[in-house]
């Protein structure tokens, strides 16, 4: 089997589950920035440690579903369904879960955040901004009534609640002479 098929040269791609569509359309632009976000949170995961990444390689695992259900033909979306390959409801519940969770551990910021306290925080936020773009471009992708947008759209406030996290564990371990926290005073 070889990496490559040609069968793309001419713009188009095909879709999960038959068909094909141009490589600029609705779905393969919505799929690939959840792509683009999976690879943003994998950078991220790379320099943490501990629950971070543990909490991080998770989210990587189900964004193949929310990739899966955009890169599928429409109209074959049950056989995503009778697989269970679909992003759900309770995908969402689970990542309030995790905000509230993780938002417990820290006094939130009162203030606008300046991104790049440290370098987990930094790809974090990254992670996050993309997670924006692919919540929008997914709007139109995903099917009515999917979890998909509503996934995307609490996935970018965890990771937003993770590089706060992120930022004040790093905050706790580094000071400047007279005790107080870098960037803070």
């Amino acid at each position: 089997m070889k990496v490559y098929t040609r069968k793309g040269d001419d713009g188009t791609t095909g879709l999960f589950h038959g068909g094909r569509v141009a490589k600029d359309s609705q779905r393969p632009t919505a799929y690939g920035d959840v792509d683009e976000l999976q690879a943003f949170l994998g950078l991220a995961r790379a320099a943490a440690t501990g629950e971070l990444a543990e909490i991080l390689v998770g989210l990587e695992r189900d964004l193949w579903l929310v990739m899966a259900e955009l890169a599928c033909n429409p109209d074959r979306l049950d056989l995503l369904a009778e697989s269970g390959s679909l992003s759900t409801p309770g995908m969402v519940e689970r990542l309030e879960g995790l905000i509230d969770d993780v938002s417990g551990r820290f006094e939130l910021p009162t203030e606008f955040v300046v991104p790049g306290e440290d370098e987990v925080s930094a790809r974090l936020d990254v992670a996050r901004t993309v997670c924006r773009r692919a919540e929008r471009s997914s709007l139109s992708a995903a099917a009515e009534g999917s979890s998909v947008v509503p996934y995307l759209n609490r996935l970018s406030d965890l990771v937003w609640t993770l590089a706060r996290w992120q930022e004040g564990v790093s905050l706790a371990t580094r000071s400047v002479p007279d005790g107080s926290p870098p960037g803070r005073g």
